[in-house]
């Protein structure tokens, strides 16, 4: 057997959308990574079926939002019916100031294929397909992965060395097992049956994500973009599985909703659960564990994906940072502590929709949709529900995070408006601050001593309509002001990811960076996104 080793700074087990995120973002960042993918190519079957505004902004930092937007569906309604089709909760999410629409119907191999494009400009990133990690060890100063290849042909047996691993494996992942790290949580009794179809005909709600909230079967009936769709039915008692996804059967539950061969060519049928787990411990030494080896949740309001994309949001410019030098490793414990909290926050919400769609009492269902009916009427409750209020803000009470002060505004995200700079037309926010920390304040300038070193920038909001100049944003849609107002604020001190790290007002001294040594050059620019399309 042959054998070869090589160094990195970061180890990705898994090239998923977590792993293929994370594997984008280090690179853009100039960290040597190596990728680990035990099949050749990507997964066929359509998964996740949706992703939100927020999930799109971590992209944006990858230069290939716009790409992937091209290939989603945004802005479609979203319906709760009850037996004979008739509506009795809609929803409308509205945007949560992340300057992206707030929900994104997807089709998930077209997603990974521009995400995986996205990789290949990065001559710092390795991809091994078609291998396997077969052991994890780690010691004071790195984590070993030990990989060989499922082409038998291939006998190499391949020592990967980094300072730190990324395990976005899954929710069965291999490495969490082998730490021993336990995955607490349930396993729904109730299994269900996804049918992926492709569409052939129209029908007037075929764009139209519909939960049919039917106690004699409740259904989700849902669209996919690039001419997708797909259907899902739970296993009833008593019925056997392998007949369920057999071609009659199949038809027999969509000639339910009217659809027949005319309509709709049938890809694939599948039977899975639904799971509610949480990984007991994120970082075991150098190792984290992402996505679905972190947590599962069900899938009734599409958020599964995109909170393992978050993760790796959170967790990648801090292992950056940390690499470089600029911050001490223990804030990579932060991870956790920020993380944790808003994915137990989105399940516990998911778990509550699940409830709505899955009761199967009839006289409960009956109750639910009268009490439904009536409570919308009330203005208040109805934007509450209808523009998705209740999903949980990202906004963080511990981790890295200084608040000295008592500023409300430390621990939220700030808001991504449309601004002007100098010498450049309208840009998001993200994008005029390029992944840097910066100090953003209205004015006047002062001093802030313990922020001057580095390459940290500083930067004053004006109002709309102000010329833009050298040292400003222009606030092109009044959001960025009156936000800073509401929280009390004059001067901000970003994180890389837009939270905000430090506050204060007035003469109030801004708390101290968290630096061992600060930032000394800015991140290199984003390579231009792929340009080529992708035909699933």
């Amino acid at each position: 057997m042959n054998t070869e080793q090589h160094d990195y700074d970061v180890i990705i087990v898994g090239y998923g959308p977590v792993g293929v995120t994370a594997a984008n973002l280090l690179g853009g960042m100039g960290v040597r990574v190596a990728v680990v993918e035990r099949d050749s190519a990507i997964y066929p079957r359509a998964r996740a079926i949706s992703t939100d505004e927020e999930t799109i902004r971590i992209w944006q930092g990858t230069g290939l939002a716009e790409r992937l937007k091209e290939d989603m569906l945004a802005g479609r309604p979203i319906d709760f019916v009850d037996a004979r089709g008739r509506s009795f909760l809609s929803l409308a999410p509205a945007p949560r100031g992340n300057g992206h629409p707030p929900q994104l119907f997807i089709y998930q191999p077209a997603m990974e294929q521009v995400l995986r494009d996205g990789v290949d400009r990065y001559p710092n990133v390795e991809v091994l397909l078609g291998h396997e990690c077969e052991a994890v060890e780690q010691d004071s100063d790195s984590v070993t992965v030990t990989v060989t290849a499922r082409d038998l042909t291939d006998d190499t047996l391949r020592t990967l060395r980094g300072a730190y691993l990324i395990a976005a494996d899954g929710g069965s992942s291999p490495i969490r097992t082998q730490l021993g790290v336990g995955f607490d949580g349930r396993t729904y009794h109730d299994r269900w049956v996804v049918i992926d179809a492709k569409v052939k005909r129209n029908w007037d709600t075929v764009d139209r994500l519909r939960f049919h909230c039917d106690p004699a079967r409740p259904a989700v009936d849902c669209p996919t973009p690039l001419g997708h769709h797909r259907w899902e039915f739970p296993v009833l008692p008593g019925e056997d599985e392998q007949a369920l996804v057999s071609h009659d059967y199949i038809w027999r539950l969509l000639r339910r909703y009217g659809r027949t061969s005319d309509d709709v060519e049938i890809l694939r049928a599948v039977v899975y659960n639904h799971h509610v787990r949480f990984a007991e411990r994120w970082r075991v030494g150098r190792t984290f564990f992402a996505g679905d080896a972190a947590h599962a949740m069900p899938p009734w309001i599409g958020e599964g994906m995109s909170s393992g994309v978050r993760d790796v949001g959170n967790l990648c410019w801090k292992l950056a940072a940390v690499l470089r030098g600029e911050l001490p490793a223990d804030v990579l414990d932060s991870f956790e502590a920020e993380r944790n909290p808003h994915v137990r926050a989105v399940t516990a919400q998911a778990v509550r929709f699940g409830r709505i769609i899955t009761e199967r009492r009839p006289g409960l269902t009956a109750l639910r949709n009268i009490a439904f009916r009536v409570v919308m009427r009330i203005p208040a409750i109805r934007a509450y529900m209808q523009e998705a209020r209740w999903f949980p803000d990202t906004t963080y009470r511990q981790g890295l995070l200084n608040h000295r002060g008592g500023n409300p505004a430390v621990g939220e995200q700030l808001p991504q408006p449309w601004v002007r700079t100098d010498g450049r037309d309208r840009v998001r926010l993200d994008d005029a601050l390029a992944g840097r920390w910066t100090l953003l304040h209205t004015g006047p300038a002062r001093p802030w001593p313990a922020w001057a070193a580095g390459d940290i920038a500083c930067l004053q909001v004006t109002p709309a309509g102000s010329a833009p100049a050298p040292g400003t944003i222009v606030d092109a849609e009044d959001v960025l002001i009156p936000w800073m107002r509401r929280h009390r604020a004059t001067v901000l001190a970003l994180r890389p990811d837009a939270v905000v790290y430090a506050a204060a007002a007035g003469d109030a001294d801004l708390p101290c960076p968290p630096f061992v040594h600060p930032p000394q050059s800015p991140v290199a620019e984003q390579t231009p996104p792929p340009t080529a399309t992708t035909t699933p």
